[in-house]
């Protein structure tokens, strides 16, 4: 795992394997950024014509290697493109996050780093050191090969002396998110022959144990004693039975409570409703929204945030056998309404229903339910955006501002009564699938019938974003993102400082 910290001195001065500076893209080329002048100034006036020169424009995601010269003691010089300034002439936090991702992608395989990016304060040090610890990330888990070039070892971000206090206590709170964010990735990364139901309750028992929180698992028989029919109805077809687990922070400042609820189909077949060829190969990603949860919870107790949290994962395995749930059949859920089932592939939310209707008992101020839950929304949006759904404008709205300053790309999206109609059974109170045009907001007003009355609720559709099956980018890895994390720790954040 790569390690980061802050140091107060001239980047130049630093022995290193590699000193990474930024470029912005200005109209006639790329013009070297703040935070590196030193190194700069080590070229003698030449290191915009020489980048010039290599083809570089200042984009965001350019990384061009030149020799260090006389005067730095790094070996190589790194610059990243940052994309062009604001209108104020200033460098964003997500364009610094950017940067940073691709600078340390770019430096697998070397020791230290001195990272010379423009770091003003502590929100500019966190917003580089999330992005180049989420860059460095690396799921070498089942790689044996000797031609894998590991992760950087260490990063150094330098700043100047009287900023340092400042930038190590942003760079800190960037630390914390982004190593349970990987922690996120991991278990999204991990195949299901490892993660089901019962391995990945104990990773959550072990997490809460190491971090003082609270967790209570519900294994299958209580399940059955608790009458969690949406929960058990999708578990039923797999020789792993489900679990439902609840891990808890609580900070004794708090006055807002916050539960969160995420899906966790370690595997998703589509059960007897089979998905068709082509679409099973990445369902180990099934269990992001849970995933997701666990680190929003982990990183608020981390950062001592002054809320309530509770997490709610339901974690089910839907496979298809002679004791998998059919077509037709009709489940109770959790607090006694009935369902009819007439799509086996759409389960994830029946396992959420389960799951609000036991996070609402408790009373929370909010809930947030998280899941890759529907192709259609991915069709919709596409892969890199997620969408926010609720029956509460604001809310929906202050998620969705809440997504955009953590750095995460969201969209509101609508919820058509009219849609509810798509949902009725002739034998049940509900179908859990309607019609396919609008299916992705269909789901949304499922799920909403399942929200306690008078409790604000926002529904999270990270099929997009949640599993990377394209090239890595910025600090985006291929496979498992982390969507939604940001998002959830940003959120707390701001119930912590003001009311829901």
């Amino acid at each position: 795992m790569t390690e980061l910290r802050v140091v107060g001195a001239d980047a130049s001065a630093l022995p290193a394997d590699c000193v990474v500076i930024g470029a912005v893209r200005g109209p006639d080329g790329p013009v070297p950024a703040p935070g590196g002048a030193a190194v700069e100034a080590a070229f003698c006036g030449e290191l915009a014509s020489m980048l010039g020169d290599l083809g570089m424009t200042g984009a965001e995601g350019e990384v061009v290697a030149l020799p260090a010269p006389a005067g730095c003691a790094a070996r190589v010089v790194r610059v990243v493109g940052l994309g062009p300034a604001g209108s104020d002439g200033l460098v964003g936090a997500e364009a610094l996050r950017r940067a940073a991702g691709a600078a340390a992608r770019a430096l697998a395989g070397t020791g230290t780093a001195v990272l010379a990016l423009p770091v003003d304060g502590a929100t500019q040090a966190e917003a580089v050191a999330l992005g180049a610890l989420l860059g460095a990330y690396d799921f070498g888990v089942y790689r044996t090969g000797r031609e894998h070039r590991p992760p950087v070892r260490e990063l150094v971000l330098a700043v100047p002396a009287d900023r340092q206090a400042r930038a190590a206590a942003g760079a800190q709170r960037g630390t914390v998110i982004a190593q349970e964010l990987n922690r996120c990735r991991d278990l999204v990364n991990t195949p299901a022959n490892d993660l089901y139901p019962e391995s990945f309750a104990g990773i959550v028992e072990k997490v809460g144990a190491e971090h003082g929180l609270a967790v209570q698992v519900l294994d299958e028989p209580a399940l059955a004693a608790g009458g969690f029919g949406g929960i058990l109805g999708v578990g039923q077809g797999s020789a792993r039975p489900p679990r439902l687990v609840r891990i808890a922070y609580e900070h004794p400042a708090a006055t807002v409570t916050l539960a969160l609820v995420g899906k966790g189909i370690t595997y998703d077949s589509g059960g007897i409703s089979l998905k068709p060829v082509g679409f099973n190969e990445i369902m180990k990603r099934d269990m992001s929204g849970a995933a997701a949860v666990l680190a929003a919870v982990v990183a608020a107790a981390r950062l001592g945030l002054p809320v309530n949290i509770t997490g709610w994962l339901a974690m089910a395995e839907n496979m298809p056998s002679g004791s998998a749930l059919r077509p037709g059949d009709v489940l109770r859920m959790y607090g006694g309404r009935t369902v009819e089932v007439v799509n086996t592939d759409a389960e994830g939310r029946l396992v959420l229903a389960d799951a609000l209707v036991r996070a609402g008992e408790e009373r929370p101020d909010a809930i947030v339910d998280v899941a890759t839950l529907t192709g259609a929304m991915r069709i919709a949006l596409g892969n890199r955006l997620f969408a926010v759904l609720s029956d509460d404008d604001a809310f929906r709205d202050r998620v969705v501002a809440a997504a955009r300053a953590g750095g995460e790309q969201a969209w509101p999206m609508p919820l058509p009564p009219e849609l509810l109609d798509g949902l009725r059974s002739q034998v049940a109170d509900l179908a859990n699938s309607g019609e396919r045009m609008g299916g992705g907001l269909a789901a949304g007003l499922f799920l909403k019938e399942f929200v306690p009355a008078g409790t604000r609720w926002a529904h999270l559709d990270i099929a997009g974003p949640a599993f990377n099956e394209g090239a890595a980018h910025g600090y985006t890895p291929a496979g498992g993102t982390g969507a939604a994390v940001r998002t959830l720790v940003q959120l707390a954040r701001e119930l912590a400082e003001g009311s829901v």
